[in-house]
């Protein structure tokens, strides 16, 4: 199926990505799009690939194969027990199953890069963005393969509310020379926005060398739900970001 704006065709289509359910979107022809770079995008919890849509078409419209993935236990995938599993009244016990659906899709994330890399992807041309729980993967997927060239997680953070040593936050000197580019909501009331933002501060350090491949912004005001003008201006700095740092190829 396609989906047509004023002057753009976006080509869509379902595939399996080593094993992974997934939803690519691109303009023009597949091998060109693999060719200028591929972006992999991550859902929130609860949800699946075809509700960000839109957002892979903003990638795929600056030349971009982007592909949407159904996280583990999410989408196509979905686990039978999923309502059972996350609204469990202990706290520590639901994290834990976040945090399982978390790491599990992270490690996936190698597989699915070498699957985009032998259908045409340039190694040196990958990227990852995700919301909320896609932004929780994302950090946690750039301490899984060295090959991502940049990282745009909105709504996420690198620091897990459970003590474990695999929690991006503890890792931060391998993150460089990722491009990195948190967004956060400044009053979001599900993931604290501050946890981005010191992790950034103690990242400066390590990009002392290549400043401009960190970023970090904040919406003041904002919660986790950002109203759609803010949403709107989230998504279009990660598709620069990506397009800076991806299609640009460094």
């Amino acid at each position: 199926m396609g989906r047509q704006t004023a002057f753009v065709h976006f080509h869509t289509h379902e595939l399996s990505l080593a094993g992974a359910p997934a939803l690519a979107v691109h303009v023009d022809s597949r091998e060109e799009a693999l060719r200028r770079g591929a972006v992999l995008f991550f859902h929130g919890l609860g949800v699946s690939k075809e509700v960000n849509t839109a957002e892979l078409s903003a990638f795929a419209a600056r030349g971009l194969y982007a592909v949407g993935v159904d996280a583990v236990g999410h989408g196509a995938r979905r686990y039978p027990d999923f309502d059972v599993r996350f609204s469990y009244a202990d706290f520590q016990r639901r994290e834990e199953e976040f945090l399982t659906v978390v790491r599990a899709s992270a490690r996936e994330v190698p597989a699915l890069l070498d699957a985009l890399v032998g259908q045409g992807a340039a190694p040196e041309r990958l990227g990852i963005c995700g919301v909320s729980l896609g932004g929780f993967i994302t950090y946690a997927a750039v301490l899984e393969d060295r090959r991502l060239a940049a990282a745009a997680p909105l709504l996420g953070s690198p620091e897990w509310n459970l003590p474990l040593p695999e929690s991006p936050h503890l890792h931060g000197e391998r993150f460089f020379p990722v491009a990195l580019f948190s967004q956060n909501a400044g009053a979001d009331e599900l993931v604290p926005a501050e946890r981005a933002r010191n992790f950034h501060a103690r990242l400066a350090p390590v990009y002392a060398a290549a400043p401009g491949r960190l970023r970090h912004r904040e919406f003041p005001g904002a919660r986790h739900m950002m109203p759609l003008q803010d949403w709107e201006e989230a998504i279009r700095g990660a598709v620069e970001w990506m397009a800076r740092f991806v299609a640009g190829a460094r």
